[in-house]
């Protein structure tokens, strides 16, 4: 089945709202959160709402994928959507933070499909070579959620109430409307031909996986606060470990059967798109969380406007992924793209770690476009090149193995990178106010007004690293040292993040260029099935007479050969 232009469109329409709903939701809380458990009386609590969403989230990324392979996309497609919505309206009734953690676990087990399985459907509709393209849209989708969450976040958790309802209780009943209106475009438009396939369900690795990823995702997120020497870190360490063995012996035993084929990550292309999104992920998201903490605390932005603040970095995005897409439907060649994309990382993050506390933030903006274009150049061909590489039957799991290492990697990225923040800035902070305090501008500004020193003093003795919003109190001069300390703890997050992706440039230097094919995944399964029961005029319909030769039928026209200009498929 081949569908037009048109349709490809519509289709996607509905595959962006449900994206968009996981998007918007993480960049919203970030805003809305502070005022969320401020009003739960939970402050200490909050972390555990976030990491709860985090966990079901990353495990069932791999479970809609294999699902999906099995069963069909768009049941489980509009079953993520439905369980996003229900996991949101109970999110906006809770009247707790143990509540709200439990019921933000629902929507990640929602929000686990509407990634993997929106690219997967993406793969089956459409041929490799125009892929890419039409992926373009999702990162404007996440440009477009990155920009609009804080806004909103900020704006409904500065409301008392809307409609007589708290309005931080908003940030989720938004969800509601876009939800169902994802779910009626999705039902009306997306009608995939599935031709079921029994296979048994690996349980045991899916098991193995929770036991495996819970502790460690947990201990990710809480390590900094429990402290990673502790006996609560220790435990889920060694559970984690058990639970990955577990799951190792899982998969060899289930095979091609298995949630995470070892076979198919031994092909070379899986394997290497497997893991530069792994240190994709930690690059990323390690890296780029200390951007608007940099513009709200050295700026001075409040939350609302480094939102807006970070519109070059969307820019970026958009404008990577449109122009490689552009490129890699007219010439079929993808390789150089992701190599591209991580050199351009590669500058970012350096010139990240050259950003001081006085640098104009027009340079900073700079950088974020040129972040945004390694990411845009980067993220979308990757998905590409592994389902070329792979069988039609394993898109969906293929799709959803790169989602779910790229969370990995970002979860990793985010509890190393904010360990290393919090444990420098104390020093650096320090060593900025030795430097600062003999100045004839600070000892001036303290003697203006001396009941700044002691609330220099609170701040200083731990407080202002959980909340500086002492920071608008204070004068120029008193302030600044601080944000030269924050500025130069950024620093070596930034290094930190510009080695580990030298390290994912090395990698994508082993991906191979094969020639990506002009047929669907639709097209090409109906082929198979074609081709299996010996229908030359069907196999002709669906795939092309390259089929048809399969079956025997010899004197019919074969497909074109591969253009000179793109390299034979070599194995992998």
């Amino acid at each position: 089945m081949e569908f037009t232009h048109r349709q490809i469109l519509t289709i996607l329409g509905g595959l962006m709202m449900g994206m968009f709903l996981a998007a918007l939701d993480q960049t919203i809380m970030a805003t809305a959160t502070r005022t969320i458990a401020d009003d739960l009386q939970g402050f200490d609590l909050q972390a555990w709402a976030t990491t709860a969403f985090l966990i079901t989230s990353t495990i069932s990324t791999p479970l809609y994928g294999k699902l999906s392979d099995i069963y069909g996309r768009r049941p489980f497609f509009l079953l993520a959507i439905g369980i996003f919505i229900v996991g949101s309206f109970l999110c906006g009734l809770s009247d707790n933070m143990w509540q709200l953690a439990a019921f933000r676990a629902i929507q990640g087990l929602g929000a686990g499909g509407l990634m993997s399985l929106a690219l997967a459907i993406i793969g089956d509709i459409v041929p490799p070579r125009e892929r890419a393209k039409y992926q373009g849209f999702f990162l404007a989708v996440f440009g477009t959620a990155s920009v609009l969450g804080p806004i909103l976040g900020g704006f409904f958790a500065g409301a008392d109430t809307i409609l007589g309802t708290d309005g931080w209780r908003w940030v989720f009943y938004l969800n509601v409307p876009i939800g169902l209106a994802a779910m009626a475009v999705v039902a009306r438009v997306l009608h995939l031909p599935h031709h079921r396939v029994d296979h048994r369900i690996d349980w045991p690795g899916a098991l193995t996986l929770i036991l495996a990823l819970v502790p460690l995702l947990t201990v990710a997120e809480q390590g900094r606060e429990w402290g990673w020497d502790s006996g609560r870190s220790i435990a889920c360490f060694v559970v984690g470990a058990l639970g990955l063995i577990g799951f190792i012996l899982a998969e060899r035993a289930y095979k091609d059967e298995a949630l995470l084929p070892l076979a198919l990550l031994g092909k070379r292309t899986v394997a290497v798109g497997v893991t530069a999104s792994t240190i994709l992920g930690m690059a990323m998201f390690g890296g780029l969380m200390t951007v608007p903490l940099y513009l709200q605390i050295v700026k001075g932005s409040s939350a609302t406007l480094a939102g807006l603040q970070m519109i070059p970095f969307v820019v970026g995005i958009m404008a990577g992924s449109i122009i490689s897409g552009q490129l890699i439907s007219r010439t079929g060649r993808y390789r150089i793209f992701p190599i591209v994309g991580s050199v351009f990382m590669v500058a970012a993050l350096y010139l990240f770690s050259l950003i001081g506390a006085d640098t104009p933030l027009w340079r900073v903006m700079l950088v974020m476009v040129l972040m945004g274009l390694g990411l845009g150049s980067n993220m979308q061909p990757m998905i590409t090149a592994v389902q070329n590489a792979v069988s039609p039957r394993e898109i969906g799991t293929a799709t959803g193995a790169v989602t779910f290492f790229r969370s990995m990697g970002g979860t990793l990225g985010t509890a190393v990178f904010l360990s290393v923040l919090f444990n420098v800035l104390p020093g650096n902070i320090q060593d900025a106010y030795a430097e600062a305090q003999p100045t004839p501008a600070f000892q001036q500004a303290i003697a203006a007004d001396p009941s700044q020193a002691e609330t220099l003093k609170v701040a200083m003795s731990g407080a202002g690293l959980s909340d500086t919003s002492f920071l608008s109190k204070l004068a120029d001069p008193i302030s600044h040292p601080f944000k030269v300390g924050f500025a130069d703890s950024v620093h070596v997050v930034y290094l930190i993040a510009f080695f580990v992706m030298i390290l994912g440039l090395i990698v994508v230097f082993f991906l191979p260029e094969l020639p990506l094919s002009q047929r669907s995944a639709q097209q090409a399964r109906a082929e198979e099935a074609a081709v299996k029961a010996g229908d030359a005029e069907a196999a002709v319909k669906a795939g092309g007479a390259e089929a048809a030769v399969k079956t025997g039928g010899a004197d019919l026209p074969t497909e074109p050969p591969v253009p000179s200009g793109n390299p034979p498929r070599n194995a992998q």
